[in-house]
């Protein structure tokens, strides 16, 4: 069983400058969200960052919130968190799978993100889990998504305008902030 395996983790690290840190969680098993909030939210504290709490209603929209809060807000990176519990019909793997890979583009792509969703066959290993004194997903989540902004910073990259873009229109390309080009 997953409890009496030991795995490596890094060590923790802490920010060098201001850090925010957007959680977005789907509380669908609201017991099992809080004990992966509790985690990732020691964990963020713990690194000197600051946090923010956003909830949206399934696993599914979870992607979309991290990429709609990349687009309009100023977040340095981002915790992914909730639980997806096999049922009887397929919906388990679409679930798990379509929210996986949002996840997955969003990091391709250039933010940092830590994916705390778990996947799981029943609501017994969904709590050992989640369990912040436990195996603490949560916080894993949170210091897999702050190790990765601290590449991010040390290889000096800016992640705003990675991946796709609007297009802008010719005024703006020319830097005509008035909206009229000169002839």
């Amino acid at each position: 069983m997953a409890t009496n395996e030991t795995h490596y983790t890094l060590p923790r690290g802490q920010v060098d400058k201001p850090t925010k840190v957007l959680i977005v969680v789907a509380p669908y098993y609201r017991d099992v969200a809080d004990q992966l909030i509790a985690g990732a939210r020691a964990e963020i504290e713990a690194w000197g960052a600051t946090h923010e709490l956003i909830e949206v209603p399934g696993a599914l929209e979870v992607p979309t919130a991290i990429g709609m809060a990349e687009r309009m807000s100023d977040f340095d990176a981002y915790v992914a968190l909730g639980c997806v519990i096999r049922g009887e019909t397929t919906h388990y793997e679409t679930v798990c799978n379509d929210s996986s890979r949002g996840i997955t583009l969003l990091g391709l792509q250039g933010l940092c993100v830590g994916n705390g969703i778990l996947t799981v066959e029943t609501k017994a290993q969904a709590d050992v889990r989640a369990e912040a004194e436990g195996q603490n997903k949560g916080g894993g989540a949170a210091a897999a998504a702050l190790h990765l902004l601290t590449l991010a910073r040390k290889w000096g990259a800016s992640r705003k305008g990675v991946g796709f873009v609007p297009q802008r229109d010719e005024t703006q390309l020319a830097g005509d902030t008035k909206g009229t080009r000169d002839a």
